[in-house]
């Protein structure tokens, strides 16, 4: 039997909480489907993938350190656990120093609930960290460029209008 922990997160505002249940669900039934146990839930609303300053996110990693039962950490979708290559790389190091490994409910990783290598994987896993990042940065350029259109249109880009 593995011992397994769920991360699950939502971006904005406008999501919801429907967002977190429908990620739970998911790895709930994975977890159900592939003999996990799941110990514990770790759960981030309405912040940013783009960097770990998160407090469950944070939490968990914390966790890991401990002398605690759970060895995954499993999460909807490789974007939940973050959108930066980089700090995706550290976060699964930091992970794999102690013993713990990053499964996806809904996409292949370079490493198996049994602890061996994926070889599929491994270029999979890859790809969804490159398109979780490029999908961060191209969002935000887009918002950006509407803000800037919005500016030059004399239209607020906030919802009220500032005086003075």
């Amino acid at each position: 039997m593995k011992y397994a922990v769920i991360y699950a997160r939502y971006s904005s505002e406008r999501q919801n909480d429907q967002s977190i249940e429908g990620q739970l669900r998911i790895c709930n039934k994975y977890a159900e489907d592939n003999g996990l146990t799941i110990l514990d839930t770790y759960i981030d609303r309405a912040m940013t993938g783009t960097n770990d300053q998160r407090a469950a996110f944070q939490q968990m990693l914390s966790d890991c350190e401990k002398p605690v039962l759970w060895d995954i950490v499993l999460v909807y979708a490789i974007d939940r656990f973050g959108r930066d290559s980089i700090e995706i790389a550290v976060n699964k190091q930091k992970l794999k120093k102690h013993h713990k490994t990053l499964i996806s409910a809904t996409q292949r990783t370079s490493v198996n609930i049994d602890g061996s290598k994926n070889l599929d994987g491994i270029l999979l896993e890859n790809m969804y960290i490159g398109i979780a990042e490029y999908y961060s940065a191209e969002l935000s350029q887009k918002v950006k460029r509407g803000i800037y259109e919005n500016y030059q249109k004399g239209l607020y880009h906030d919802w009220y209008a500032y005086h003075g």
